[in-house]
């Protein structure tokens, strides 16, 4: 049985129809109310939902899954099942939408490139904000668990946003999403130095301009 999310939505249920839906997922240890600032630098004409994660760490903080901040480690069958999950929820929702757009931030973008190599045609863009990609080479239930080559076929697009000195995110993980982004999705990647792990005011701009072009078609 799928997770019964915990959600806070931009607008009320009988505003949503036809609306394209952006599905925000914030990072490690945080909540569904953390990326909701963004919201009002980003395009008025999309509904925006934001997702608590499942797992309880304590007191206001969640995880998609349990992971190793230290060494970005993580379990493949819980990587897995995280995303399974979510993509349930997703598909309770989109046929109320014209379209879907994830927006991920630090463990959030893991989840939503993962959404994306799992379900290629499943979504309008993607955008990645200080963090990185779910390294499918590990083995267990990741081994062959992602489409890339269809995904490759599609191009879609992909906004990645990061500080080089990201503090959080270690260089083997940057490594290996600059090859798969390169790869995969039609890519546009902007650095933010003294961003560090976080999210500034320009990216904000620019991750506006991404949506409204992209998605938008303006």
């Amino acid at each position: 049985m799928a997770t019964d999310y915990e959600v806070i939505w931009t607008r009320e249920e009988d505003e949503r129809a036809g609306t394209p839906l952006v599905v925000l997922l914030h990072g490690y240890g945080s909540h569904e109310r953390d990326l909701l600032g963004l919201v009002p630098g980003l395009p008025q004409e999309f509904t925006y939902a934001s997702l608590r994660a499942p797992v309880e760490m304590g007191p206001g903080a969640y995880t998609w899954f349990d992971l190793d901040v230290e060494r970005m480690a993580y379990s493949s069958s819980a990587a897995h099942d995280a995303v399974e999950d979510l993509w349930s929820w997703i598909a309770s929702v989109k046929d109320q939408h014209s379209s879907v757009t994830l927006l991920g931030f630090s463990m959030g973008m893991a989840m939503a490139t993962s959404l994306l190599r799992t379900r290629p045609d499943a979504f309008a863009a993607v955008v990645g904000l200080s963090g990185f990609a779910v390294d499918s080479s590990t083995g267990g239930e990741l081994q062959g668990y992602f489409d890339d080559q269809g995904l490759a076929a599609r191009r879609v697009p992909f906004f990645w946003g990061r500080d080089q000195e990201d503090p959080i995110i270690t260089s083997d993980r940057t490594e290996y999403t600059h090859q798969w982004a390169n790869q995969t999705v039609k890519l546009t990647k902007v650095l933010y130095p003294g961003a560090g792990h976080g999210v500034v005011p320009q990216e904000i701009g620019h991750v506006n301009e991404f949506l409204t072009y992209t998605v938008l078609g303006r």
